[in-house]
């Protein structure tokens, strides 16, 4: 008997580890809360390595789950956007990336597609309207996230990604995802790995968040344990110590 064909092309995720692990980069949002609140997220994570995230907006589930889908995107068709872009769309998305000191000279990478296939491949509604609007909001919500990250003496800052050209009309995006997410994509360093049909299958706010926090953390077929605590403080970071 033959299988049928799995209507999603994209099987995992090959994800920064800083992306990940930040506490509160990603959280539980409260009605409202994008107004009132900004992103402000600091992560040591040891032998010198540090980043900041700073933005108008905290970024919820839903800005994580499509930074998922965007990544899984770059896998098997995302372009190397260097220094030097060759064409017009590239040097715009070159420039909108704001690479500073390390990164004027580290490689980016370029994701093209749809919103319906972004959509498609993160489980989301793909004939809604208001389904592909939102994805849209969360591209420029990310885009608005500016990042430093230290190693040593080395700096780099840069956009947490950019978007140039996206056609509302058509549905079209062009995207370019920073130097730390292309290295993980292109296997030059550290990467988390992440299941896309297990993304697909999460309906909760709670699973997106917790289940992407826990892949940073434990490798694939290994096990650890977490107290229900630190389980809270990865969707909650805010609750979990105590400065509500």
């Amino acid at each position: 008997m033959v299988k049928p064909k799995n209507k999603h092309s994209l099987s995992h995720v090959r994800h920064d580890p800083a992306h990940c692990l930040a506490p509160g980069l990603f959280r539980a949002l409260k009605r409202g809360e994008r107004k009132r609140s900004k992103l402000d997220v600091t992560y040591d994570y040891g032998d010198g390595k540090r980043i900041e995230f700073s933005g108008p907006e905290p970024l919820g589930a839903d800005d994580l789950r499509i930074l998922q889908g965007l990544v899984a995107m770059a896998g098997p068709n995302g372009l190397v956007l260097g220094p030097e872009p060759k064409t017009e769309g590239g040097r715009q998305l070159r420039l909108f990336l704001e690479p500073k000191w390390e990164a004027v000279t580290a490689d980016a990478m370029v994701v093209k597609g749809s919103y319906r296939a972004l959509a498609k491949e993160i489980g989301a509604e793909v004939d809604s309207g208001g389904a592909l609007k939102h994805i849209q909001d969360c591209i420029e919500r990310l885009w608005k996230v500016s990042i430093i990250a230290q190693n040593g003496r080395k700096r780099q800052g840069f956009r947490l990604l950019s978007e140039y050209a996206s056609d509302e009309a058509d549905g079209r995006l062009y995207v370019a995802l920073n130097p730390l997410i292309a290295q993980a994509v292109m296997g030059g360093g550290q990467h988390v790995r992440i299941s896309m049909d297990e993304v697909r299958a999460l309906d909760s706010e709670t699973a997106r968040l917790l289940h992407q926090r826990l892949c940073g953390w434990i490798d694939p077929g290994k096990t650890g344990k977490a107290s229900i605590d630190t389980l809270c403080g990865y969707v909650w970071p805010s609750e979990a110590s105590g400065s509500t």
